[in-house]
């Protein structure tokens, strides 16, 4: 009987195979010759996609942020700079639901959410419910490079904000007039429904952003920012601060950025849950990603983003749409919105 021998291209591809739902996998092809290898994918938020002028826009907008962290990654700079730097660009576009363009809660104002992921020391910062922070993302880092902590909420966060010297803005310099008629228009729908557990994410596109990336010194990171659920309560945390639920990177694995329903994503540790059914059953990364989103989660939950230790790039939603960009250092970009 002969022996038929396969290239470690042929084996990826295979193990690639998914049937059904709407994965999206770029292999980890291997870089030119002399181009050490990177990867990046990024995320605008899951759910009803955009349309008319503002699809162009949001893809426009996407595609320079991917620009911003291909850049850093090419001239060799790190995973957590590129990440850093693609959501503070992320934070200041109001087409998106971090930074200014945030939602509004149900008082009127607004709570911003963020953390980031060091996946070589697994050392990890996050702010929640913060409300005077131009970019959460880069007081997340700042918690994680300058306290012994993890997670900094509030006035307590507020307070460290100040010891830092970081930008800070009127509360109202988060305001946008779309993100206004939003949450007039879901404060009359809530009084309809009310008891009825809607998904929000049935109706409407939110625009939480996410990075992952994988440097060429091998290292990976993960961030993740948001303004939360247009009329949430006062003070209400998702998954976006929380590692292990909305964010998480280990060079061992993967890194992995979340969008949705914050409260499922808490839930079910959905973040860690991806780099532990790599480590532990061996999954992967695809086969990881897409079975959480179909069996672990509910059907327009959100969707997630991730990079494996080897160069894999995986987007998959169980939602419409999901914002989403992903560039490589074999020559792969690509960004889009919808199915």
């Amino acid at each position: 009987m002969g022996i038929t021998l396969f290239s470690r291209r042929e084996i990826l591809s295979a193990a690639s195979i998914f049937a059904g739902g709407y994965a999206l996998q770029l292999q980890a092809d291997e870089p030119p010759a002399g181009r050490k290898r990177f990867a990046i994918a990024i995320h605008g938020g899951a759910g009803k996609s955009p349309k008319g002028d503002e699809a162009p826009a949001v893809e426009k907008s996407l595609a320079e942020a991917l620009g911003i962290g291909e850049k850093i990654l090419k001239e060799g700079g790190t995973s957590l700079d590129a990440v850093e730097q693609v959501i503070r660009f992320l934070e200041d576009d109001p087409l998106f639901n971090a930074g200014r363009g945030a939602v509004f809660n149900a008082a009127g104002g607004h709570e911003l959410d963020a953390s980031i992921m060091d996946g070589k020391t697994k050392a990890c910062g996050a702010v929640a419910a913060v409300r005077t922070i131009r970019h959460p993302i880069s007081l997340s880092r700042l918690v994680m490079e300058k306290t012994r902590h993890v997670l900094l909420a509030s006035d307590g966060a507020e307070q460290f904000a100040d010891e830092m010297k970081v930008e800070r803005v009127e509360n109202s310099w988060f305001d946008t007039e779309r993100q206004r008629k939003n949450w007039e228009k879901e404060k009359a729908e809530a009084a309809k429904q009310s008891g009825t557990g809607r998904s929000p994410l049935a109706s409407e596109h939110l625009g939480t952003v996410g990075c992952v990336a994988l440097d060429t010194h091998g290292n990976l990171a993960a961030g993740t920012s948001t303004g939360g659920l247009t009329n949430k309560k006062y003070g209400r945390v998702g998954d976006s601060p929380i590692v292990g639920a909305g964010t998480y990177a280990d060079n061992a694995t993967c890194a992995v950025s979340c969008t949705g329903i914050g409260e499922q994503f808490i839930r079910h540790a959905v973040a860690y849950d991806v780099s532990a059914r790599m480590a532990y059953l061996k999954q992967p990364l695809k086969e990881a990603v897409a079975e959480i989103l179909a069996k672990k989660l509910r059907p327009n939950d959100g969707g997630i983003i991730a990079v494996g230790a080897d160069g894999t790039i995986a987007m998959d939603f169980s939602t419409a749409g999901m914002a989403r960009a992903a560039a490589d250092s074999s020559g792969r970009r690509e960004v889009k919105i919808g199915r």
